[in-house]
């Protein structure tokens, strides 16, 4: 047994409290307290399962079978079931667990189990149902044979059944119906007498109804059974399951038919709730994920000439208003939003929906959707331009849409809403509150772009990866003094990459780190090959590029050093390339690694130096050796003659650098003039097509052996 206040006494507290709400109307022979006994261990599967780590809703749907099993069948024991989970289950049970998580898996075990409950109740009616069948079948013959012989049995059948019969002639005319079925249609029983079944049409009934009956009144069947609607004198809805059969005279001819009548009225409310709870979204009333995709689909799939449009939104900061003033604020807009949206798709074949969090989808269809869904995009917009006043703020509502429009039958929900998704996220790249297009060709990158993702670190697993070596020229002597390690990716697909189209996937998923290790440990030990081979040329320095993650991460000095120790290379024969965008306002801290760094004799360059609009005072604080200045000034010089004011800001560049001990180095020198002036402006070292193309690394060296025996 477990203390009052701890989970066991909790827990035993809740199923009391479930026990005194459902027991006055559960139909059940056991005392109440007999009853929570039987409840305890329910309680105690919902209590794991809501604390469970991997979430399912197999364990609620049980629960809710379980209740039909313990006779709690009236839809009133289901409401105040959920009513008390709602109230209690997480405070009892819930345990120290985030509370907004919490109430959501209750609210998902919630749904489960009026699912299972739902579930377990048709199939227990079902059941009922085939055996009334079965039992009205067995007692034809009998029916049949008190009418010939003793009317007193009959009539104490007929009237004694809980389920309404009827017996009407072949022609359709009632003869004789029971109290049950008179109370069903709350009217005299002389009113019911004095129809004929033919009238009993409803708007509902399915195509096969009286297909049905015809086959069965021409003695072509013997049974059927359907589920039909019928008008009250009131003017309200009667739904039954109906079962009709056939009763033969002695000689086997048909002479009457006979119906049994089951009132499931109030069943079917309860399942068309569970139907709306289950695809409607419980905070905003709209349609949710569920309904969109089943509505999606339909349209995807109409007739030839239709067509659809869909705008996929996505609000603009919206984590900043749910961080900043709260998760109830952040629903009150939400609330606010949805009610906008639905004002705006009104027309026939329009339909908003509300896919989870901040996004939402407005679908149209018809033929001319082309037209009618950039509309809809403006009225949407339009539609969240007013502030939104919540506890005495106002708060500007932006959003990004995705608009993708197109002929039905040719593609899928999921590929709709793909393109959709990727278009809004264009749309917030741009920026945000505005509407995009959706692009086959920006689709396309956008799915490459993943697969790149993806792909990315198996990839480094299977040593895709390859450098390729760009020499640096001494503009001097025109000597080769080292070379830049550029990565490739030898794609399986796509054939080589460049970096330009990788490195930023690399970035963002953290994998330019473990990527940035292997390309510093290749480099500094194929400029330990070059020092072995051709120790007559002179010593060859390798430049290496870092990225702004791997400098700030924390094991960059202890990695370098093992590596040039593993490799037996001097710390100055290595150059460590850092953009001029990742030191701008950089701290002490992140410069710390590269002080060290320097300190042991490896060089740093300031790399695109001249595009990141960074103070030239810096300079002096920075761990830097060389500039790297960025190729947007050796393009000025490809005209002759070139722009005097670009000379005059390269050499006061230069003058600058080798006043502070730097040495210079200019990027993308294609040809032999700017090769030349750049040596008057007193640059030290160049690199560019002009002197070679990256390559592999024995082409380096033949370029050197060159320029040394020139």
């Amino acid at each position: 047994m477990g203390e009052p206040d701890g989970p066991e006494g909790r827990l035993r507290r809740f199923a009391t409290i479930w026990s005194r709400a459902v027991f006055p109307v559960t139909s059940t022979s056991l005392t109440r307290v007999e009853f929570e006994a039987q409840l305890l261990p329910l309680a105690r599967r919902l209590s794991e399962a809501l604390r469970a780590r991997n979430h399912t809703a197999d364990e609620a749907r049980a629960v809710g079978a379980a209740l039909v099993a313990a006779h709690c069948t009236d839809p009133e024991a289901l409401t105040r079931t959920l009513d008390c989970i709602d109230a209690y289950l997480v405070l009892y049970c819930g345990g120290d667990g985030p509370q907004e998580d919490l109430r959501a898996r209750s609210s998902r075990l919630q749904h489960a189990m009026a699912a299972g409950y739902a579930q377990a109740l048709r199939e227990r009616t079902l059941a009922e149902q085939e055996s009334i069948a079965q039992a009205a079948l067995a007692a034809q013959g009998v029916v049949a044979q008190a009418l010939h012989a003793s009317e007193a049995r009959f009539r104490a059948v007929f009237e004694g059944a809980a389920i309404g019969i009827s017996i009407a002639d072949l022609e359709g005319n009632i003869l004789q119906v029971n109290g049950a079925l008179s109370r069903m249609f709350g009217g005299a029983e002389q009113n019911l007498r004095s129809r004929n079944v033919t009238e009993w049409t409803h708007p509902e009934d399915a195509p096969q109804v009286w297909r049905l009956y015809e086959e069965l009144v021409r003695g072509e069947r013997e049974h059927y059974h359907v589920e039909k609607a019928f008008y009250r004198p009131d003017g309200t809805v009667l739904w039954t399951n109906l079962t009709v059969s056939l009763l033969r005279d002695a000689d086997g001819n048909p002479q009457y038919q006979l119906a049994l009548m089951e009132d499931t009225t109030e069943r079917r409310l309860l399942n068309l709730r569970l139907r709306y709870e289950a695809t409607h979204d419980a905070l905003t009333g709209l349609p949710n994920r569920t309904l969109f995709f089943e509505r999606l689909e339909k349209a995807l799939n109409g007739a030839e000439g239709q067509r659809f449009g869909l705008c996929y939104l996505d609000l603009d900061g919206f984590k900043t208003i749910n961080d900043s003033l709260g998760h109830a604020a952040g629903d009150r807009l939400l609330v606010e939003v949805a009610d906008r949206l639905q004002a705006c798709a009104t027309a026939p074949g329009e339909m908003v929906a509300r896919l989870g969090g901040d996004e939402f989808v407005a679908l149209t269809t018809g033929p001319d959707t082309e037209r009618e869904v950039d509309e809809l995009a403006a009225r949407i917009m339009n539609a969240l331009l007013a502030p939104v006043r919540i506890d005495g703020r106002e708060l500007t509502v932006r959003g990004s849409i995705g608009v993708v429009e197109g002929p039905a039958g040719e593609r899928g929900p999921a590929e709709v809403l793909r393109s959709a998704d990727i278009t809004m996220y264009r749309a917030k790249s741009a920026g945000g509150n505005r509407f995009e297009l959706a692009d086959e060709e920006a689709d396309a990158r956008a799915i490459t772009r993943h697969g790149l993702t993806t792909a990315l670190p198996t990839a480094l697993e299977r040593g895709e990866f390859f450098i390729e070596y760009q020499p640096l020229v001494h503009l001097g002597d025109g000597s080769v003094r080292g070379a830049e390690a550029l990565v490739r990716w030898l794609h399986p697909q796509h054939g080589v990459l460049g970096p330009d189209r990788f490195i930023p996937l690399a970035e963002h998923t953290g994998l330019i780190v473990p990527l940035g290790r292997w390309v510093l440990e290749e480099s500094v030990r194929q400029a330990r090959v070059w020092r072995e081979r051709h120790s007559d040329t002179g010593p060859m320095r390798i430049n290496v590029n870092l990225s702004p993650c791997q400098l700030s991460h924390p094991g960059l000095v202890q990695d370098t050093v093992e590596i040039l120790e593993r490799t037996g290379v001097r710390p100055d024969a290595l150059c460590l390339e850092v953009t001029e965008s990742a030191l701008i306002g950089a701290d002490d801290d992140l410069l710390k690694p590269l002080r060290r760094l320097a300190e042991m004799g490896v060089d740093i360059a300031l790399d695109d130096f001249g595009t990141g609009y960074s103070n030239l005072a810096n300079l002096r604080r920075l761990p830097v050796s060389v500039l790297k200045l960025d190729r947007s000034f050796t393009q000025s010089m490809q005209q002759f003659p070139a722009d005097p004011v670009d000379l005059k800001i390269v050499e006061g560049i230069v003058t600058l650098a080798h006043s502070l001990d730097l040495t210079v180095t200019v990027e993308g020198v294609e040809t032999g003039a700017q090769a030349e002036q750049l040596r008057i402006l007193g640059c030290d070292t160049a690199q560019g097509w002009y002197y070679a193309r990256p390559g592999p690394p024995d082409r380096l060296h033949e370029l050197a052996l060159v320029d040394a025996t020139a």
